[in-house]
């Protein structure tokens, strides 16, 4: 099983947070890209652009954060951390 956990924070204190699991033989990738879509569906945001920062320390630690810079629309929040913490 597939599971990323992603979390909204605003001065050091997490607002909100969410699990999505997935079972599909889907790549890595391709998981990834569908919870995040997910996690923005179910938090009302746009979905943020993966910038080279992002990618690199996604690759390296499988856990990254979007700042204001990834989304095009005002965010009310300082971050949206997101983490693999489970992987088939």
């Amino acid at each position: 099983m597939f599971r990323l956990w992603a979390k909204e924070f605003k001065n050091n204190r997490m607002l909100r947070d969410t699990t999505i699991c997935d079972d599909s033989n889907e790549t890595r990738t391709h998981k990834v890209f569908h919870a995040l879509e997910e996690v923005c569906y179910e938090f009302d945001l746009g979905k943020p652009i993966w910038l080279e920062h992002t990618i690199d320390e996604f690759k390296r630690h499988a856990k990254t954060r979007f700042y204001q810079d990834s989304f095009i629309e005002q965010i009310e929040f300082d971050f949206l951390e997101i983490q693999v913490i489970e992987e088939d």
